[in-house]
């Protein structure tokens, strides 16, 4: 079957099936969380751009990740609501894959390119009527809490999605692992190839987070006993993924010790990668490719445009109409009436601790004198959506919603998915990014955010130096030592970056109106080219998936 309706371009002749448990791909297709299905939804659109050999592979999840709403006192509140997709085709194709010894029935779905202008998706689904019901929960809920489910999902992925493009008779010649969940692929392609110095050849790996959450172990004898490894015999597993004698197996090393090479997202994430799996014996070398977003799907045309005639009134008038815009759905959601002419600063992303969502309060009484400042005022908006059972963070986000109802110009909104993410990166001035020092990998929402004129004021991390130039493009919480206690980290990172607020960003916006949208000229022009995902993946061919290693893994 003929996936691609366009014509391949010569340059990426090499077919890739790029699997990954989300994709962000448009507001109707709800099958993502956050920043890695904000990244691969990136991905499939410049690789139709570009027309390049590329199919993804993921999951159809029947429930999304969740639908952010509210409890009657204004709380957060998950819920969880059966979604249904008519723009997608079901294929006529079901392979079985064998999860704690019981066969449960894959079923698969193709996203055709023309629908949102992406390369080609298979969607797996176990949510049929040949499954019990047990089985139909696999492909419920993203990053289902239970254990065994979670598992069972990326065995769905891994070895369904490899039976699914063999069904079908695709000629795959590089599988890409977006993230660590989708190595059953490896034990599937094993009974193919029969040696893992072959099967590396076709395999390549990107590792997307230092945290723990997104670098998952299980033990052996558990993944064994689900099904993970194929129905190989734990022998054969050990050997070749190099685990004879330890059973805690992480996803992450199975990963490096199965590809030809692996990347990390950004030059500080490939730093601190190698850091990390340094020790791991003949893994894969790791270097870096910086994550990028589709400028052509999230930047305001009229903005640009506006920039490219050097109309810098025309690009004053239209932020202040896009942070109307904006503002509405403040209004919508809050009944509060922020005004467009009043500095606007937005934390928006996924609700984690170590992103730090609530650094601005930290010293409170400080923060409350900004919140209260007459002469030069704020609007702050906060919005993202935390793991539904990560109760800390929703209390953070519980938090935030209680604060802010004291004060007209503090909003936190609900539905964090792409159609107000994209409001939020159009209609701010300032995108906040407050994680620990080297835990943030990359961190691609204040790429998307500079696209669209909303100057980038982050902690010196991620993708964020290999941009900034502070005070002409952005601003920078300067760099500390990270062997800092956490509580020692948040002091300092908060004075820095107050200081700067109420020193630099504030001043300037009030009373250097010129300067200002200078710098927001920079950070639209200096963004352009580097951070489109167009010259990311672009990169992935050439640094990834025609990559041919020139000796063994170390």
């Amino acid at each position: 079957m003929k996936l691609h309706s366009y014509d391949i371009n010569k340059k990426y002749s090499t077919s890739v099936a790029y699997f990954s448990m989300e994709f962000a791909i448009d507001q109707a297709l709800k099958i993502y969380s956050g920043g890695l299905g904000f990244l691969a939804g990136s991905h499939m659109r410049s690789a139709y751009d570009l027309k390049q050999n590329v199919v993804g592979i993921g999951l159809l999840w029947s429930f999304g990740y969740y639908d952010q709403e509210r409890n009657e006192d204004r709380t957060l509140q998950p819920r969880y609501t059966r979604k249904f997709y008519y723009f997608l085709e079901e294929l006529p194709v079901t392979v079985s894959v064998k999860v704690d010894g019981k066969d449960v029935h894959v079923k698969a779905f193709l996203l055709r390119a023309e629908v949102f202008g992406t390369a080609p998706m298979i969607l797996l689904s176990t949510d049929t009527d040949e499954n019990d019901y047990l089985s139909r929960t696999i492909t419920h809920k993203l990053y289902d809490g239970n254990q065994k489910t979670r598992v069972a999902q990326e065995m769905v992925l891994g070895i369904g999605g490899v039976k699914v493009l063999e069904a079908m008779k695709q000629n795959i010649e590089i599988y890409h692992m977006n993230e660590g969940h989708s190595l059953p692929l490896v034990y599937q392609l094993y009974n193919r190839y029969q040696d893992m110095a072959e099967l590396k050849k076709h395999v390549v790996f990107t590792t997307h987070t230092p945290e723990a959450a997104g670098n998952e172990i299980h033990n052996i004898h558990f993944l064994h006993e689900m099904g993970f490894f194929n129905e190989l015999d734990l022998n054969t597993v050990r050997t070749i993924s190099g685990y004879e004698h330890d059973d805690n197996f992480s996803l992450t090393v199975g990963a490096l010790r199965s590809a030809k090479r692996a990347n990390a997202v950004s030059k500080i994430h490939g730093t601190v990668s190698n850091e990390m799996w340094g020790k791991v014996e003949n893994r894969c070398e790791i270097i870096s490719i910086t994550n990028a977003q589709n400028k052509k799907y999230w930047t305001d045309k009229t903005l640009i445009r506006a920039l490219d005639e050097h109309e810098d009134y025309e690009l004053v008038a239209r932020k202040k109409h896009l942070k109307k815009i904006l503002f509405d759905e403040v209004a919508n959601q809050t009944g509060k009436m922020f005004d467009p002419e009043i500095l606007t600063i937005v934390w928006a992303r996924r609700f984690a601790e170590y992103k730090r969502p609530g650094l601005l309060k930290y010293d409170f009484e400080r923060f409350i004198k900004l919140i209260e400042n007459k002469e030069m005022p704020v609007q702050i908006i906060w919005a993202g959506k935390p793991y539904p059972t990560d109760f800390g963070a929703i209390e953070i986000f519980n938090e935030l919603i209680h604060i802010s109802r004291r004060y007209p110009n503090i909003a936190v909104i609900v539905g964090y998915e792409l159609t107000l993410s994209r409001l939020l990166k159009q209609g701010s001035d300032i995108w906040l990014n407050t994680p620990r020092i080297t835990r943030e990998a990359s961190g691609t929402s204040g790429m998307t955010a500079s696209m669209n004129g909303s100057i980038h004021f982050s902690i010196d991390d991620g993708w964020h130096p290999e941009f900034a130039r502070d005070g002409k493009n952005s601003f920078t919480i300067p760099a500390l030592d990270h062997n800092l206690s956490i509580a020692e980290q948040d002091r300092i990172d908060n004075i820095n970056m107050m200081d700067i607020l109420e020193n630099t960003i504030l001043p300037t916006y009030y009373n250097e109106p010129t300067k200002w949208v200078k710098i927001m000229k920079s950070a639209l022009s200096d963004i352009e080219h580097e951070f489109d995902s167009a010259r990311m993946v672009d990169q992935y061919y050439d640094l990834m998936f025609n990559y041919k290693p020139k000796t063994e893994a170390k």
